[in-house]
């Protein structure tokens, strides 16, 4: 029996988001930035984070698994630190701004990405190494988004792409540092009082739509074609965002 505090419609919306986190997890890649601002429409953005990390952790153990002899070692060491730094900063902006006003962000957030998603496709970065400067400020601003909306990949993005690492080395890196973020993210989220009973017990009832997701994820990366997959996700991302961001400057 469900959780008196859950109601029909905020489980279906939360068990679509963790859906396209499982999408994400299995290969689409990006399709879990939409996790939090789907269902930051129905209820806070902090409480939706908070709802979805227990799902992106479950995740993490199969992505860290698949991909512990694959990462580059100096990128861990630069932007897991950076990271921690920004979400302490998320963490101190939560308790400070209000509902509208992360709202707004995360929809901000969701623009950023599309735009970022549409300038590397049309002008490709200039290859360049890691270099810690600029690595503590992308990694700052991933782990501040991160903690927002689960949404750091467009700093990852900028800061390691350019870089030209290996296939399996960019993925295992990813999931490196994002599981490390998630991780850390657990204590922030428990001190602001948002595990609680109701949370958790949508958490559970998100996990098996996750691996659902996962699974799907894996066999349609095989038969979608990349430019419509892209295409589709930069329209709906900021469909979503901009219908945040007038939710948010609302009376």
């Amino acid at each position: 029996m469900l959780h008196m505090h859950i109601d029909a419609w905020t489980l279906a919306v939360s068990c679509t988001a963790a859906f396209l986190v499982g999408l994400g997890k299995g290969g689409l890649a990006a399709m879990g930035t939409f996790g939090v601002p789907l269902m930051a429409l129905s209820m806070s953005p902090i409480r939706a984070a908070a709802i979805l990390l227990p799902v992106f952790v479950f995740s993490d153990v199969f992505a860290l698994w698949m991909y512990r002899r694959h990462f580059s070692a100096r990128n861990l060491r630069i932007l897991i630190p950076a990271a921690c730094v920004g979400i302490c900063f998320g963490w101190l902006m939560a308790s400070r701004v209000s509902d509208a006003g992360v709202a707004i962000l995360v929809g901000v957030i969701g623009l950023g990405f599309c735009v970022n998603n549409w300038r590397i496709r049309r002008h490709p970065p200039t290859p360049r190494p890691a270099d810690v400067p600029r690595g503590i400020f992308w990694g700052g601003l991933l782990g501040f988004a991160s903690f927002v909306s689960h949404a750091g990949a467009p700093p990852f993005q900028v800061y390691v792409f350019p870089q030209r690492l290996p296939k399996l080395v960019y993925a295992g890196t990813s999931a490196i540092v994002f599981a490390a973020a998630n991780a850390v993210k657990l204590v922030p989220y428990w001190a602001l009082g948002q595990f609680s009973a109701p949370n958790l017990t949508l958490s559970i009832y998100m996990l098996l739509p996750a691996f659902i997701g996962t699974q799907v994820g894996m066999r349609l990366v095989r038969v979608i074609p990349e430019r419509a997959y892209y295409l589709f996700l930069q329209v709906a991302l900021s469909v979503v965002s901009v219908e945040l961001i007038a939710k948010g400057l609302r009376p």
